[in-house]
């Protein structure tokens, strides 16, 4: 038994009178991200290319510090935007192009947080293998204890 789609994008603040239009519309939104995605990659602003603050030094509090802030603070923000902005992308692609949209809530919910679960834990797991790269190559061979 088919039923209508629901033709509003954006919380229902762009609403659209059939299914093509508001196929072109998402795709119209995700060219504009992809676009400025593209524009910062080739540009690299100076305002993002710089932390926004240093890591703390000595003792068990600073040590936490660093652990907390770490993904995100320490972090150029001009990377942290590129992260937002592809989850942004990939929430309105699950949303819109695959229909998530009219899935029942706990499908719906079942998908998308696993998904964002899983690109988290990857992003995570990416920044800290990079910190160990650039310790090696800074260093020279670098050892960690586990």
């Amino acid at each position: 038994m088919a039923h209508e789609h629901k033709l509003a994008i954006f919380r229902g603040t762009v609403k659209f009178k059939s299914n093509i239009q508001k196929i072109w519309g998402v795709l119209i939104f995700l060219t504009i991200i992809t676009a400025i995605e593209v524009i910062l990659g080739i540009y690299k602003p100076s305002m993002f290319m710089h932390t926004w603050m240093t890591p703390f030094e000595g003792g068990f509090f600073a040590t936490l510090g660093n652990i907390i802030f770490s993904p995100i603070v320490y972090m150029k923000p001009l990377n942290l935007i590129f992260i937002l902005l592809t989850l942004v992308k990939a929430y309105y692609i699950t949303w819109d192009f695959m229909h998530m949209r009219d899935e029942t809530k706990a499908l719906r919910r079942m998908v998308v947080w696993t998904g964002v679960f899983l690109v988290c834990y990857l992003i995570f797991i990416l920044l800290q293998e990079g910190g160990y790269i650039q310790g090696v190559y800074e260093n020279g061979y670098v050892k960690r204890d586990f």
